[in-house]
């Protein structure tokens, strides 16, 4: 009888152990900005650009958990940003330097490391990594190639070593949410990660038929910027499709974004409503910034704030963090190791970030980042040359590599908006040779490299004839 007791106890034990592990929720939507949160406009008071904004959810996320003030990307472009979410690495490293180079099947991601390690994993929505059909470590996903559609978008669903496709007869980002809440309820007995990529912002931007005629009539509020140009793009300042405050296109971007949120709301009540809010940490982020006319631009790409910029919101059962701000530098590079580290799991050597446990503890170790490294390649058909950067908590300098007239130098505490340039003041020398030091200094930390994926650079060098396409409409 002695054995059967013990595998018994050995069972049981085994089952706690299970039962501990915290579960993962992380969402992220595409192009939404740091201030795209009506919490964050209301803080804002008369600064505020979109004070009509709704966003329920995340304001409710944002009460609930920690807001991250200082949560930046290192690349500026979808496909780059996921590959640097799943993978805690560079764009330079994980070689996704577009959105056309998939990502490669046996990297090591979150997902990866956290099913070797007894997670159900699963995958929902927007990946955009090319038109890549695999979901590298994902054990479930149900999920769309490319962009998809908001409406009618073709799905396609695997599940247990069958693969079948679907075309989803409701609003995209409400189907992601069905999927979700479908897979809460299967996995609500085991320990799970779930990620959920929805498509909204990005355009061409539809939102959900209840919302299409919200905030008629509202007007985004000027901010100093709106005329002071990139200088790789004088000419945008006059481009009425991004700075036009009243703009329907720019009311489609909220629009979208609070339909998206409504479903992100459904996903949390469901979270709430099956008891895992006692145990699963919710992570919120986008894959990149986005300018609505700011600088004369549309988009994102380039490295002033409203590009680097995103939103990021932390709630969970086991730390201490409601209502907190913390504002150290984070990066989108963090969240890989964040969460394999809050999993209790050793970090991989291949994560370049850093887990954010020790901000979300209270404890931030000595020596923690104050500055970050910024890259873009250039695109074939964009009008965006090859960018390379620093953000530092004294300032920011960007280079154009090959374009060195056109280098920024701006003292971001004191210039918020980016807009005296002192690249060529004698008086900034002295912080423009400690941030170009710096800058080389973690050029070869990463092992900064061009990708071999990369587009030849060609910025400014295109025949006049060749067509180029435009920055998309906000």
């Amino acid at each position: 009888m002695k054995l059967p007791l013990l595998l018994l106890i050995a069972s049981s034990l085994s089952a706690f152990a299970e039962a501990k592990k915290p579960n993962f929720l992380f969402v992220l939507t595409d192009d939404q900005r740091w201030d795209a949160i009506a919490a964050v406009q209301k803080e804002q008071g008369e600064k505020a650009r979109f004070p009509w904004l709704e966003t329920p959810a995340l304001d409710r996320l944002k009460s609930q958990g920690a807001i991250f003030r200082n949560s930046f990307v290192t690349t500026s472009l979808c496909s780059p940003g996921r590959a640097s979410l799943l993978t805690g690495q560079y764009a330079h490293t994980h070689g996704v330097s577009n959105n056309h180079t998939p990502l490669p099947a046996d990297s090591v991601t979150y997902a990866s490391v956290l099913k070797a390690n007894g997670y159900h994993t699963g995958y929902i929505g927007k990946w955009h990594m090319g038109t890549q059909p695999e979901r590298p470590g994902f054990d479930f996903s149900a999920s769309f190639q490319g962009q998809g559609k908001f409406f009618d978008c073709p799905v396609t669903i695997r599940k247990d070593g069958e693969v079948r496709q679907v075309i989803e007869p409701k609003w995209v980002d409400d189907a992601s949410a069905d999927h979700a809440i479908g897979f809460l309820r299967e996995n609500k007995d085991r320990p799970f990660l779930l990620t959920v990529g929805f498509k909204s912002v990005h355009g061409p931007r539809e939102p959900h038929a209840d919302l299409k005629d919200k905030y008629a009539g509202e007007k985004a509020n000027p901010v100093p910027n709106l005329k002071s140009p990139a200088p790789f793009r004088p000419e945008g300042v006059n481009d009425t499709r991004n700075s036009a405050p009243g703009n329907p296109k720019m009311l489609d971007y909220f629009r979208t974004l609070t339909s998206a949120d409504r479903s992100f709301g459904r996903i949390l009540d469901e979270l709430d409503a099956l008891g895992l809010d006692k145990n699963t940490i919710v992570i919120f982020t986008s894959d990149n910034g986005y300018y609505l006319g700011e600088h004369g631009l549309g988009d994102k790409r380039s490295a002033y704030d409203e590009s680097l910029r995103v939103p990021l919101l932390i709630r969970s059962p086991f730390h201490k963090i409601t209502g907190r701000d913390i504002t150290p530098h984070v990066l989108n590079i963090d969240l890989a190791p964040t969460i394999v580290d809050l999993a209790g799991i050793d970090l991989p050597a291949s994560f370049q970030g850093r887990s954010l446990r020790p901000l979300l503890e209270d404890q931030p170790p000595t020596g923690w980042r104050e500055s970050f490294l910024y890259e873009y390649f250039y695109e074939r058909n964009f009008r965006n040359p090859t960018v390379l950067g620093l953000r530092s908590t004294k300032g920011k300098i960007i280079t154009y590599p090959g374009n060195p007239r056109w280098n920024q130098l701006f003292e971001n505490e004191k210039d918020p908006y980016e807009l005296t340039n002192h690249y060529d003041n004698p008086e900034k020398a002295e912080l423009r040779l400690e941030l170009e030091g710096e800058l080389e200094k973690l050029k070869r930390e990463t092992g900064f490299k061009v990708p071999s994926t990369a587009d030849p650079d060609e910025f400014g060098k295109e025949k006049p004839t060749r067509k180029r396409k435009r920055d998309p409409e906000p």
